[in-house]
């Protein structure tokens, strides 16, 4: 979503005359994105806007601007705080920015913000549906940074996939923090799937994606669209957490270790070669060895093809920072992540080992020391070695060396595969 953000932003200031710069010694204007989901973050985020401070020292008139997650409600506490920064805006509050770019005599355009505005095409790119959250999880500071859930009309964002798409984009990516809740606030309250099949519809996109779902959300429906629509991607993201239903109640997530369960066994019912990719919290308050243990069991057990893990970081303002001590010492946190990370190393390898000798489609987005690389359907990372440019093609990749992070092959033909990974 930062990503998202960051370059509508980024276009909408190139409308503007901007260009971007090298450095930020180099700019005439500051933008920082923020993100403080983890303690790690924030910390960079302050690192950061101190760093910008001595830039400003040098050039005192050098407009700096914040926005993302760091800007909570309590912007004239910020003013104070860091009397440097020009604005604070919070994400996605882009008549703010437009408001403070006219005082400053600014030629704005009355161009949608919310649509494409990017001059350069890209293979790929980041499309919001909704925007905020309703679940208050405990350790979650989204919904009060973010706000409630809002979602964007069904048909503004066909328009803007469809300027995408004529721009010379093949793939979307829907956002959401809960992209299961898409619509339910809508007059007419489609749903994710009702925009999957309008999307369908527009020539010339290939792929679709979305995320993230919510286990206790995610519904059949959803399940069925994406068996009949060949154009969204077998590649589900399913944050799990945690593997213990105490831990889970804890975290306020709305379901169970044996629901989460049963709704794997649907997708997978369905959707046999479908590519599943989850989040794990490690060390939230009072989660002891053995719950920790399940959480390992459950991933052995259903063997995701990606893992996120991350250790637990108390976020003020979140119900956990309000009720639970942050208890689990930090080196046993380290470990076990360090654990996780171990063991989807070799899950990942064992499943990505799998694919030798076979062609998976690619949609290729660059080149990196000396290689193309793309993402195929089930999200892997693929690098193979072409004179041609084929940057922005879909190709046809035979797979020959795989590891636990990303495949290596052989590019066959330019033209869409009819086998899907």
């Amino acid at each position: 979503m930062n990503k998202a953000e960051s370059q509508r932003i980024a276009a909408y200031l190139e409308l503007l005359g901007y260009q971007l710069a090298p450095a930020p010694q180099n700019a005439d204007l500051i933008i920082l994105n923020t993100c403080v989901v983890r303690q790690s973050a924030e910390d960079k985020v302050l690192g950061t806007i101190s760093y910008l401070k001595g830039i400003k020292n040098g050039n005192p008139h050098l407009p700096i601007l914040v926005t993302g997650c760091f800007v909570n409600s309590k912007v004239e506490q910020l003013e104070r705080r860091f009397p440097h920064i020009d604005l604070f805006f919070k994400p996605g509050d882009y008549p703010e920015l437009l408001n403070w770019a006219q005082k400053r005599g600014i030629a704005v355009s009355k161009t949608d913000i919310n649509l494409p505005l990017t001059k350069h095409a890209t293979p790929d790119a980041f499309v919001p549906i909704i925007q905020g959250c309703n679940n208050f999880c405990s350790y979650c500071i989204v919904p009060y940074r973010r706000g409630r859930e809002k979602s964007r009309p069904l048909m503004n964002i066909v328009h803007e996939v469809s300027r995408l798409v004529k721009c010379g984009t093949k793939e979307v990516t829907l956002l959401g923090q809960n992209v299961n809740s898409y619509g339910h606030d809508l007059p007419s309250q489609p749903d994710l799937s009702d925009l999957l099949a309008e999307l369908y519809n527009i020539d010339g996109l290939a792929r679709i994606r979305f995320l993230t779902n919510h286990p206790k959300d995610m519904s059949q429906k959803l399940i069925k669209t994406i068996v009949s629509l060949d154009k969204v991607c077998e590649h589900i993201s399913l944050p799990f957490q945690a593997g213990d239903n105490d831990i889970l109640r804890a975290m306020r997530r709305g379901y169970t270790i044996e629901q989460y369960w049963q709704l794997v066994s649907t997708i997978r019912n369905y959707i046999p070669e479908v590519a599943l990719s989850t989040d794990a919290i490690v060390g939230f308050p009072g989660e002891t060895d053995g719950q920790f243990e399940q959480t390992l069991a459950l991933l052995s057990e259903i063997r995701f093809d990606t893992v996120h893990v991350a250790a637990y970081s108390p976020r003020p303002g979140t119900i956990a920072s309000r009720k639970y001590q942050d208890n689990v010492p930090p080196e046993i946190k380290k470990e076990r992540l360090n654990k996780i990370e171990a063991l989807q190393a070799k899950i990942a390898a064992e499943i990505n080992s799998r694919l030798r000798g076979r062609i998976v489609e690619v949609l290729v987005e660059g080149k990196k020391r000396g290689k193309w690389y793309g993402r195929a359907r089930s999200n892997k990372l693929v690098f193979f070695e072409n004179d041609d440019d084929c940057s922005g093609q879909l190709v046809n990749v035979t797979i020959n060396t795989t590891s636990p992070w990303a495949l290596q092959g052989e590019i066959k033909s330019k033209r869409l595969s009819k086998n899907k990974e």
